[in-house]
């Protein structure tokens, strides 16, 4: 690897190690072998290569996630079948990710400050939104690029303020976190509350 590409694994441990804040340049220095000039250099600053590093880990995260997804999906079962196993998967890696949505979160707040984090962070829920639109689809996965924008804007949207939801109260207070059926029962309850009264 080169130095671009060290800088980036150090930053990367430096996120899941100190978090956001607390990680400074003589940290992701040592962290990548390489002189903090460097950050300077291929970066600009710190805050670029954090930026950078978050961005890929995220982008790691989420394939790794519809990958998984996708091993654990049953065209046969069904839709609340479906359902609740990708919320198993997406509970189970925020639990095995812990570190890594804690400084997605820090990135939220830094992004008042940085526009070009705040274009990335906008960028990375417009992908997710869609991509959830998608798993979410009548019947087989639908292809994204053929999503509504309707689908994208309700069902992806909900789906995404919904996990957002979920991750902070599992990081939280897990003990009382919902659990993937707990989920799928709360949005019943809801969706049967709100159907229209039969005429």
């Amino acid at each position: 690897m080169g130095n671009r590409e060290d800088l980036l694994a150090g930053a990367r441990r430096c996120l899941v190690e100190k978090g956001w804040a607390r990680t400074t340049v003589r940290d992701i220095s040592a962290a990548s072998g390489v002189s903090m000039a460097a950050i300077g250099y291929h970066f600009g600053s710190r805050e670029a290569l954090l930026n950078a590093a978050l961005v890929e880990a995220m982008r790691e995260w989420g394939d790794q996630v519809g990958a998984a997804m996708a091993a654990a999906d049953d065209a046969e079962a069904a839709p609340a079948e479906r359902f609740e196993a990708l919320w198993e998967q997406l509970i189970a890696s925020i639990g095995e990710q812990r570190t890594l949505w804690l400084a997605n979160l820090e990135a939220l707040v830094q992004a008042e400050h940085s526009p070009e984090l705040r274009d990335q962070l906008v960028a990375g829920q417009r992908e997710g939104r869609r991509g959830m639109a998608a798993h979410l689809a009548d019947g087989d996965e639908a292809d994204e690029a053929d999503l509504a924008e309707r689908e994208v804007r309700t069902v992806g949207s909900v789906h995404l303020a919904l996990l957002l939801g979920v991750m902070v109260q599992w990081l939280n207070d897990p003990d009382q976190a919902p659990t993937a059926a707990e989920v799928l029962a709360g949005l019943r309850t809801l969706g049967a509350r709100f159907e229209d009264p039969v005429a």
